[in-house]
């Protein structure tokens, strides 16, 4: 039996069809790889780290996540 490798539905899709405030194309993923590495001192390591608990949540809380922190 195959493992899940994420419980996100969401994470392939580009950010625009996502959320109504933003306007890129890149995928969710892709966008919250960019503000982990950034905020994370551009560390891919310290990065991968904080990415895998994105991996294990919900879309709810990845949603929360991005509109606390990339909302303007």
């Amino acid at each position: 039996m195959t493992e899940e490798l994420s419980k996100s539905t969401l994470l392939n899709q580009p950010m625009k069809e996502v959320f109504d405030w933003s306007d890129l194309e890149l995928s969710v993923r892709d966008v919250l790889w960019d503000y982990l590495l950034e905020k994370d001192g551009r560390d891919a390591i310290k990065a991968e780290e904080d990415m895998l608990y994105f991996l294990n949540v919900g879309d709810d809380k990845i949603k929360l996540f991005l509109t606390e922190n990339l909302k303007k």
